[in-house]
């Protein structure tokens, strides 16, 4: 077992929330990528449940008129860092999450199969807080043990145009300056 994670692709010390919406990555694929995305749920609201129950696909239409409309969906992240730093892991690395959707980075396309998904709660124009900076930073450390990460994008980059988060208040230099070794968009 590699120090901090488990033999099947769970970090030690983070809470667990298994998601039913992942796959197995193709044979012989390399992780090579993290991809940094953002949700809040209702939009703008911080706290509360709904991310983990769109995430585990038990998010009540009914609960805020916004849910209606995406309740269906079958969707997840790796991990999911809350604005108070907690750490919630919902997909073990070793498998395909659902994060990323319709994607290409560097001319490969179907991004989910190579990557890690880091979900922050948060929003386009609300900046992060600085307990997620450090976990963000404790959580690529780990995850840098555990594959050969090379790069790090945002959902932004990797489906671009359909997608703008993390938005233009991530500090993209907060992860270059401990991260120098990786390559960034």
């Amino acid at each position: 077992m590699q120090e901090g994670w488990s033999d099947d692709g769970w970090l030690e010390g983070v809470r667990r929330v298994n998601s039913p919406n992942f796959g197995i990555r193709p044979a012989a694929t390399e992780v090579s990528l993290v991809v940094i995305h953002n949700i809040s749920l209702p939009p703008g609201e911080f706290g509360g449940d709904a991310v983990e129950r769109l995430f585990t696909n038990r998010l009540d239409p009914m609960a805020h008129p916004y849910f209606a409309a995406i309740a269906g969906l079958q969707v997840s992240s790796h991990f999911f860092l809350r604005r108070d730093g907690e750490a919630v892991q919902f997909v073990s690395v070793d498998c395909r999450a659902w994060h990323a959707g319709a994607s290409c980075w560097r001319g490969q396309q179907e991004c989910n199969d190579f990557s890690v998904g880091i979900e922050l709660e948060g929003t386009d124009d609300t900046p992060y807080t600085v307990l997620q900076y450090k976990r963000l930073k404790t959580l690529m450390q780990a995850l840098c043990r555990r594959y050969p990460i090379r790069e790090v994008a945002g959902h932004c980059h990797v489906a671009p145009g359909r997608k703008t988060d993390p938005g233009p208040l991530f500090d993209w230099d907060f992860l270059k300056k401990h991260f120098p070794g990786l390559v960034f968009p």
